[in-house]
């Protein structure tokens, strides 16, 4: 019998549709109402929705999308313009340059790139809060990142199920008969 392994079975591209309602989701995650603990731990849906489409499909996110988005977060969380907009782009760029590499592992082995790009995008925004007078939040302002990274195996998966082609047993009959 033919071997249909998870590894056989081919993605679709995702459609343009499919990648703009996963980012307004993403947005809307982040924009909901939480306070105190809940707020620190929340982790950025947009960042990793960006860290998502960038590795799996780079021809339709890029940079720019990452910079429009860092603003509107920037707007709607009411700091200051730009931080989001160039901890995002630079999470972008770097995740660009290692989506290759990052698209040949294991969804865990995957989580502790998603970490460290999570966490640059983290302390570039922390950076620039520091650089203008706003007090250190604590070593918990962190743990987003880590929720996020854990968050990344199922969050993959979620993303690449409407992807999946379903596997024509037609042909695999047909190739195993001959």
């Amino acid at each position: 019998m033919a071997n249909l392994s998870a590894k056989s079975v081919l993605s679709k591209p995702a459609s343009g549709r499919f990648i703009v309602l996963s980012l307004l989701l993403g947005l809307a995650a982040n924009l909901l109402p939480w306070s105190g603990l809940t707020k620190l731990l929340w982790p950025d849906f947009i960042a990793l929705m960006l860290i998502y489409w960038i590795t799996y499909q780079p021809r339709q996110v890029g940079l720019g999308t990452a910079w429009f988005l860092g603003l509107l977060m920037d707007i709607a969380d009411g700091v200051l313009f730009g931080q989001h907009a160039l901890a995002y782009t630079l999470m972008v760029y770097l995740a660009q340059i290692l989506h290759r590499r990052i698209q040949t592992l294991s969804p865990w082995q995957q989580s502790l790139y998603v970490f460290g790009l999570l966490l640059i995008s983290l302390v570039i925004m922390l950076v620039i809060r520091l650089a203008f007078g706003a007090p250190f939040p604590g070593p918990l302002y962190f743990a987003s990142s880590v929720i996020g990274a854990v968050m990344w195996p199922s969050f993959s998966l979620l993303l690449r199920l409407p992807q999946h082609r379903k596997p024509n047993l037609d042909d695999t009959y047909s190739k195993i008969s001959k």
